[in-house]
């Protein structure tokens, strides 16, 4: 069902009997029309599958297409206030010893980042993996750079704290599709100043695509249609990889899971490693409240007592509007893919749970070759590709948390084009803006246009119309907004303004 790393060549007798007792042996039609070279790509691709499984794979994916999954609404309850950390609702103290118990871990060495970049950019509208898109920032940084900055940043924070000369080692998940130009760009760029032996890439496995009634869909006459098994597939990945065993080595004892595509992410974010730490917990998920009872987020809840995250597509409409004695969303907690882990339960999640994870339904249009050999290109769903999400193993979690975080500092994910009314490369420039604007007014400076008139700061990220100033602050010069006031206070600063680290010091001499 799933390409197996090192498996053997398969004669083609063998891979006939396989695929025909799993009830696929339509997937060998157009053999006789492959020239000797696309026959071996072939044989050696289909040698990968575990063809074994691969009847289970293709019966599973049409069965759970064709019946609805059972209601959970009357198990559902809030995650119970004990295990809910917030940056609006907590005091400033404890938020502060949170941030040093944080940057404590980071400096002793125990804390790594976990990117999951799997995914293509196919609703972006590129041909290249998403961490590479430049969103237009005045500085031109790509994901990738804002990222890896963030990461510089938070090691130097630490070590000034500590004393140390700490690393946070990034792991970073790719797929077939991603992983070649992944490495590719980061080469290109230097790594982008960090320790290339601290960037650890692999691979997650890949399943294929099935029919409505079961088959494995052909892409071309050679070719099975496959796709990344979700993001859930990291537990798989990190078993065939041996990415624990490198956990481990460098003496890494918790790690921050995020995805690709949020631009506001903090990685390593101190306050909520620190908070999860000081709770005890084994498993951490940030939350952001939901804009409204609609808002297609999944939601952070617990089921029959036990933590989960239910899809916005599984919760009845009545449950979703479920209001609290203020008048606030009682099933508000969004998910935002942003988890905190603990080794240890990433290995007895490898060792004991993997292959228990649920796995999701996902109709989509998957271009395949007819029976006649055609290139054909589906107006509508005519496959079901079968995913794992990554916060399905919250269920195993002996100790779990929630931390919620506030969305306009925390999360604009890039996921449509231009032109779409959300998750846009302009809706997430123009979050990260307007994060920097507010970072310079708190800093006491007054951002002005060209004529000198005083601009707002932060306009709302999502206005069109009326966007931020152009303010953009890099991750080197700061990590949250924190030491610019000795930099910008009392000053007014013309925009487009770039803060990278020449202009700090130029600031600095001034």
């Amino acid at each position: 069902m799933v390409p197996v790393p090192g498996h053997d060549m398969l004669s083609l007798e063998q891979v006939t009997g396989r695929l025909e007792s799993a009830g696929q042996a339509h997937v060998l039609q157009f053999w006789p029309e492959l020239c000797e070279a696309e026959k071996d790509v072939f044989l050696q691709e289909l040698s990968q599958l575990d063809l074994q499984g691969l009847q289970d794979h293709c019966e599973g994916a049409a069965r759970a297409a064709a019946s609805p999954s059972a209601s959970l609404d009357p198990h559902m309850e809030p995650v119970p206030p004990e295990s809910v950390g917030s940056v609006r609702k907590s005091d400033k103290h404890s938020l502060a010893v949170w941030g040093n118990e944080g940057l404590l871990q980071i400096s002793e060495d125990r804390v790594g980042v976990l990117l999951l970049a799997g995914g293509q950019g196919t609703r972006l509208g590129v041909q290249y993996p998403k961490g590479m898109y430049d969103v237009g920032l005045p500085s031109g940084k790509t994901l990738y750079q804002i990222q890896a900055e963030r990461i510089h940043k938070i090691q130097e924070l630490a070590d000034r704290k500590h004393g140390s000369k700490c690393t946070v080692p990034w792991y970073i998940m790719t797929s077939e599709f991603t992983l070649a130009p992944t490495e590719k760009f980061f080469k290109e760029n230097n790594y982008f100043d960090l320790e290339p032996s601290n960037i650890v890439m692999f691979e997650q496995r890949m399943i294929p695509a099935v029919t409505f009634d079961g088959k494995v869909i052909l892409q071309g006459k050679g070719k099975i249609a496959m796709a990344p098994d979700g993001n859930g597939g990291l537990y798989q990945a990190l078993v065939d990889n041996k990415v624990l065993e490198d956990m481990k080595k460098r003496g890494v004892q918790y790690l921050h899971v995020y995805c690709v595509d949020n631009i506001l992410v903090k990685m390593a974010d101190p306050v909520f490693i620190g908070f999860c730490v000081t709770k005890g917990a084994d498993c951490g998920a940030k939350v952001v409240e939901k804009t409204s009872a609609t808002e297609p987020v999944g939601v952070v809840c617990r089921v029959r007592g036990i933590s989960q995250v239910v899809e916005y597509s599984e919760i009845q409409p009545e449950t979703a509007e479920l209001r609290g004695p203020g008048g606030e969303l009682v099933y508000s907690a969004g998910n935002i893919c942003n988890h905190f882990f603990t080794r240890a339960f990433l290995q007895d999640v490898a060792a004991a749970h993997k292959g228990q994870l649920k796995q999701h339904v996902a109709f989509k249009k998957v271009p395949f070759v007819d029976t006649c050999g055609n290139q054909v290109k589906p107006t509508k769903p005519n496959g079901i590709k079968m995913e794992k999400f990554v916060f399905d193993v919250f269920p195993f979690s002996r100790n779990f948390v929630a931390f919620e975080v506030e969305r306009e500092e925390e999360f604009s994910p890039l996921k449509n084009a231009d032109g779409a009314a959300s998750d846009s490369p302009t809706t997430a420039r123009n979050a990260l803006l307007a994060q920097h604007g507010r970072w310079a007014k708190a800093a006491q400076a007054t951002l002005v246009d060209e004529p000198g008139n005083t601009l707002p700061p932060a306009a709302s990220a999502s206005a069109a119309d009326n966007p931020p100033a152009q303010c953009e602050i890099s991750p080197l010069v700061s990590y949250f907004g924190e030491g610019l006031e000795e930099l910008l206070k009392g000053r007014a600063l013309p925009t487009a303004l770039l803060l990278d680290e020449k202009r700090a010091k130029e600031l600095q001499a001034q």
